[in-house]
């Protein structure tokens, strides 16, 4: 059984950064690929970036050269390094692998 959990959100001043964990548990973790997910509040869950196993990225526009996702395969983590964040990045933020879903993390900034 597969458990993802998030954390490293926060509150923080437009323009800062964050860097969001999610550790894995239950599979094997080198193998999949890993994304990041956010939801804000009367929104609809948005896709946000994207990790394979090989380490190749993909990233939604709305977050492209200001987020970076990478991972740890040793650790079984992987992370969403967010800088210049902006009020619109508001959301939790939730990581998956295939059907399973992280509890999810919040971030707000402060505009």
């Amino acid at each position: 059984q597969v458990q993802l959990v998030e954390s490293g959100g926060g509150l923080v001043q437009a323009g800062g950064s964050l860097r969001l964990s999610c550790a894995a548990s239950g599979s094997i973790f080198s193998l999949k690929s890993m994304e990041w997910y956010r939801q804000a509040p009367g929104k609809q869950r948005e896709w946000v970036a994207t990790i394979n196993s090989g380490g190749n990225t993909n990233y939604a526009d709305s977050v492209w050269g200001r987020f970076t996702i990478s991972r740890d395969n040793a650790k079984n983590t992987v992370y969403l390094q967010m800088n210049n964040l902006k009020p619109d990045d508001t959301a939790v933020y939730y990581c998956k692998s295939l059907l399973h879903w992280g509890q999810g993390t919040q971030v707000t900034v402060s505009s």
